[in-house]
């Protein structure tokens, strides 16, 4: 048969054979894709607002395994891997016939293995399918499935595999749980040395370990080192200095903060892999370790809870359930944030509130501080003595107990409740009793993170803000009425600020209120700046007495720590709306410069004599004097019935100039906006409506 008959037939056979082969190839690659479905199994992630780790777990069988990509890590130690690893990486198709050609010449010359042949993406194949024994058989799978691996992913995506699968000894895999674990930081700046350890340790991750094997894990870097130097990688003098730099001989725990939340985070969702909450993770460790350290010094079986938020938004930035999650002895595992206790005198500074907001007294009203008897009900201070007549100021510094039911009782315990709705929060009564007065002195129980929610309205000028960690709840201001007037919240905060700091604390510019339930069961503490507020429980889980504990002494200095060892610049408190005002005594209005009214009062009495009620403008009303254009502002028109004559009106808590017999007067607004209108007869008795003037 001639040459051309040869080829005449040879040709299209070897034609056919080659498509046939392709075709193979091409069904065995479909037939038989490589898993990449395992790559998807990592470490569950809990991260702060910034994408910081907080907490991390591991996995069912036990590794710490942290999704790492590209950008996670330091570009030098990019750098150093591909130039030791696998130095044509970017150019091959998964694998090195250069590199293979030389380890097969260098095993023929030499009959040993010199130098391996492995690529970056081949070592990803034996990572996502290990095999048991390494055998012929097996390396040309590990060949087959680099290629199809390079056929489906990016040169990035590789990288991304092997950052995240790589052994690193024990239970660590990839990157990042090998630099917290050995650093104690993420691997997106490391130095030359630490770059150098963690590219050699994967080829021998169990013989190269620095807490097993230092000698071992020292030499594998030095070898990286000098290839690294030969190759200018890295310079000769930074290759000499990194080997001079201690390995660290033992391993750390990965992080583990905001415990609770992060268990609460999986509990709701468990097949997330990656958890995002508000906090800050600077802030949550600064407050973690006040709460430790706290705890230890105030003695065992006592735990520390701590909320921290953002008052213009809501979002909680440092949230500790206890003063340490894995105490057994301090009941570490409950998080105390959520638990229902007695307030104490905490809620104390809503009850002044709603009586400036109401015009019943000004900060410089003298009330009385003596026995009295409310239907029964008896309130006694806390060290059991009594200071006779004190300014409202006072008062409320001193968190002495009768002015303050005084107040409640003329204000009325149910009014209080519904403020406290108007801010989401439902303090929990006893069974089947409607409010009373000793809900002024702890008697009704709240939680922390509600407690902290409440003074985060009072922080941000009365309006009300829903605290969230993107968790539990979502953070946002609450629609609807203010927990308080903008006036009646400054005044509060005024008299808040000027509290003198515990024993040992320096003022850093905070309002702040302490509490003390009864029986030495809690100490609370709750401050806020213009920016953040911060409440602190302190007590034991189980409920029992801690004898001597009070609020002032325990839970205060934790709350001036904290802010201190937050992280946070303190920022001023707001200034003054239009109309608050801090008048002195002598200045008062006669109402208004001693308060005696008490809810008897008030009905004995209306039987003689109705009280004030303003007609006009009703609850609620909107008026259009002109707010919003460039001429003078018309007056509104107030109009009351009832009531005995003088009458004082009083606009958001500032007085009007005269003092009236009239029922009917004039009000000029300073501006627009919600406004509450005030009067006052001369029994003492008042009666408000909010309007909002266009």
């Amino acid at each position: 048969m001639s040459i051309r008959r040869k080829l005449f037939i040879g040709l299209p056979i070897g034609l056919i054979m080659a498509v046939s082969a392709f075709f193979a190839l091409e069904w065995a690659d479909k037939t038989f894709p490589p898993p990449l479905e395992r790559t998807a199994a990592v470490s569950v992630e809990v991260l702060d607002k910034d994408g910081q780790l907080l907490r991390a777990f591991a996995m069912k069988n036990g590794l710490w395994r942290l999704k790492t990509t590209v950008g996670d890590v330091d570009p030098r130690f990019l750098e150093m891997l591909i130039a030791y690893e696998d130095q044509r990486f970017r150019q091959h198709h998964g694998v090195d016939t250069l590199a293979l050609a030389r380890a097969a010449l260098q095993f023929v010359t030499n009959g040993r293995i010199v130098s391996g042949a492995s690529t970056l993406s081949m070592q990803v194949a034996r990572l996502i399918e290990p095999r048991a024994r390494r055998t012929l058989t097996a390396k040309l799978l590990q060949v087959a499935r680099a290629i199809q691996i390079e056929r489906r992913l990016s040169k990035d995506q590789i990288l991304d595999l092997y950052l995240t699968h790589a052994p690193y000894g024990g239970n660590l895999e990839g990157v990042r749980a090998a630099s917290l674990a050995w650093f104690g930081k993420e691997p997106r700046r490391l130095s030359v040395a630490e770059a150098a350890l963690l590219v050699a340790l994967p080829q021998l991750p169990e013989k190269r370990r620095p807490d097993r094997n230092l000698a071992a894990a020292e030499a594998a870097r030095q070898r990286v080192l000098t290839r690294m130097a030969v190759a200018n990688v890295i310079g000769e003098g930074e290759a000499e200095r990194a080997a001079i730099t201690a390995i660290p001989n033992r391993r750390l725990q990965l992080p583990a903060h905001a415990a609770h939340l992060a268990e609460a985070a999986v509990r709701k969702e468990p097949r997330t892999l990656q958890h995002h909450t508000t906090l800050r993770r600077d802030m949550q460790r600064g407050l973690e370790a006040v709460a430790r350290e706290g705890a230890a010094r105030l003695g065992p079986k006592v735990s520390v809870a701590m909320v921290m938020a953002d008052v213009r938004s809501g979002e909680i930035v440092g949230e500790v359930g206890s003063a340490d999650y894995f105490d057994a002895s301090r009941s570490g595992w409950i998080d105390m944030t959520r638990i229902t206790r007695s307030p104490g005198s905490t809620l104390k500074p809503f009850i002044y509130g709603l009586a400036f907001e109401e015009g019943l007294v000004a900060q410089e009203t003298i009330i009385e501080d003596r026995p009295a008897d409310f239907f029964g009900y008896r309130p006694r201070n806390f060290d059991m003595t009594y200071q006779g007549d004190v300014s409202v100021r006072q008062a409320l510094q001193l968190s002495l107990n009768v002015p303050a039911i005084r107040l409640l009782d003329a204000v009325g315990p149910a009014r209080l409740m519904m403020r406290f709705r108007r801010a989401e929060v439902r303090p929990k009564l006893p069974p089947n009793e409607a409010p009373g007065l000793a809900i002024g002195l702890g008697g009704a129980g709240v939680t922390l993170r509600d407690l902290v929610q409440l003074y985060a309205g009072l922080a941000n000028r009365g309006w009300p803000v829903r605290l969230g960690d993107n968790i539990d709840g979502k953070a946002g201001l609450i629609d609807g009425e203010p927990l308080l007037s903008t006036v009646a919240a400054w005044h509060v905060a005024d008299i808040l600020a000027d509290v003198l700091p515990p024993a040992g604390s320096r003022q850093r510019g905070i309002a702040y209120k302490t509490g003390t339930s009864y029986g030495y069961r809690d100490a609370w503490s709750v401050g806020f700046d213009g920016r953040y507020v911060l409440g602190v429980w302190f007590g034991r889980p189980d409920n029992g007495a801690v004898p001597g504990l009070t609020g002032y002494g325990a839970a205060a200095p934790i709350l001036f720590e904290g802010f201190a060892k937050s992280g946070v610049a303190i920022t001023a408190l707001p200034d003054g709306p239009a109309g608050a005002v801090r008048i002195a005594q002598t200045e008062l209005p006669i109402s208004q410069r001693r308060f005696s009214i008490t809810a008897s009062d008030l009905l004995s009495a209306s039987i003689r004599e109705a009280a004030p009620q303003i007609v006009f403008p009703p609850e609620g009303a909107r008026v259009e004097l002109g707010a919003d254009r460039s001429e003078a502002m018309m007056p509104l028109t107030l109009k009351l019935h009832g009531g005995r004559a003088p009458f004082r009106w009083l606009a958001n808590g500032r007085p009007l100039p005269d003092i009236t017999r009239r029922r009917v007067s004039q009000w000029l607004p300073d501006g627009g906006g919600y406004s509450t209108l005030t009067v006052i007869d001369a029994l003492g008795r008042a009666a408000s409506v909010r309007v909002f003037v266009d």
